[in-house]
Parts: structure tokens; C-alpha cells; sequence
């Protein structure tokens, strides 16, 4: 899939305020400092398309882009360690929660997990809730240029034991980096793949 326009539609806390569910959707979640915004803009092929900040939390909201006026692309907010108020995060939790169950075009849900990172608590606890809740989700491992081909190798195959002692089967991965471009044709083309299968 190549990706010829991208445009910001809207920013909400309120799923009901979300577009019409006429088109299908494709989210992106992760914990606060995974590097969402940025592998974003790498798929979208803009660079300021998603606010990158050095502060984790940027996202506070749920902000659906409109790409090639086929679907939407939407960048939820992170969960885990970003530095807002208890109250905050609660909020944040709860319309989550709400877009995540009640969103009735929502193809696919994108965790972003660190490639760097060993399986975090919070992950697996958020990867086996969607288990339970019957989501469709797919797992991006993020920051990959971070490390040798050799110990990428060895955490993938580290988290896919862990979650192998949960799961009966593992979901779809794509491996990918901001930086030099990895797992962009891959994630687009699942996301062409899945919208061919929707007819």
C-alpha cells in the first residue's frame, strides 16, 4: 500500500464524537514512551503528521486521520508511566477502554511494545485483556535499529515464550524502526490485506 494522502479529521475523549463507522480503523497503542507518534509519521510518510515529544504522554486524546480517504489511521493515548495526574490517567483509561470496546470499525488494534525492553507487566496485562475481550490486535515491536540483529532476535523470541504460556497462538508481529523505515511495508500491507478481506 502507498499512502498518497494523510490528513488530521479530529481530536475527542468521547467515542461517540469519533467519525461516522463508515470506513474501517486501524488504532495505534502502547505504552507512553514507545515511540508511537514517530512510527506514525514513518508509515504516513509525514513527518509532523503525529506530535512527537520528548516528554512520554504527549497524546492525550483519541485523533483519527483520514489516509487515501479510504480509513482511519488513530493514535490512541499511551498507558503506563506518563507523567500525569492519577485523575488523569483514569480519564484516559476509561475512553480507552470505551473506544476499544464500543468502536464497531475498528479492524485492528496496533501494541507498540519496545524491542529493547524485556515483556513489561502492564503489556501483557493490556495484551491478555484484549484476549479476553475478543479485540483483533497485532503487536509492532518499536525502536528496532536500538539493537544487533542478534539479541532483536533472542527479545522477540523472549516475549513470544512468555506469551505462549498465555496464549494458545501468537497474534501477527512486525518488527519495525522510525528510523530507517523497517516494517513499513509489511504494516501497510497487512493493513491492505485486511481491507481486501472486508471487501
Amino acid at each position: 500500500m502507498e499512502i498518497k494522502t494523510a490528513r488530521f479529521l479530529m481530536s475527542n475523549s468521547d467515542v461517540q464524537k469519533c467519525p461516522e463507522p463508515t470506513k474501517p480503523e486501524f488504532a495505534f497503542i502502547g505504552r507512553s514512551n514507545v515511540g508511537k507518534s514517530s512510527l506514525i509519521n514513518m508509515l504516513t510518510g509525514q513527518k509532523k503528521l503525529a506530535k512527537t515529544s520528548s516528554r512520554p504522554g504527549k497524546t492525550q486524546l483519541i485523533n483519527h486521520f483520514l489516509i487515501n480517504e479510504q480509513w482511519y489511521l488513530v493514535d490512541l493515548p499511551g498507558y503506563g508511566y506518563a507523567k500525569v495526574s492519577k485523575k488523569s490517567k483514569e480519564k484516559f483509561q476509561a475512553y480507552i477502554v470505551d473506544y476499544v470496546l464500543k468502536r464497531e470499525n475498528l479492524y485492528c488494534l496496533f501494541v507498540l511494545v519496545d524491542s529493547r525492553h524485556e515483556l513489561q507487566t502492564i503489556d501483557m496485562e493490556f495484551i491478555n485483556w484484549l484476549g479476553e475481550k475478543e479485540v483483533p490486535f497485532a503487536l509492532v515491536f518499536t525502536k528496532s535499529d536500538k539493537l544487533g540483529t542478534n539479541k532483536l532476535a533472542k527479545n522477540i523470541s523472549d516475549y513470544k515464550d512468555q506469551l505462549l504460556e498465555h496464549w494458545a497462538e501468537l497474534p501477527p508481529m512486525f518488527v519495525s524502526s522510525a528510523e530507517d523505515g523497517a516494517g513499513k511495508e509489511d504494516i501497510l500491507g497487512f493493513v491492505e490485506n485486511s481491507m481486501s478481506d472486508l471487501g
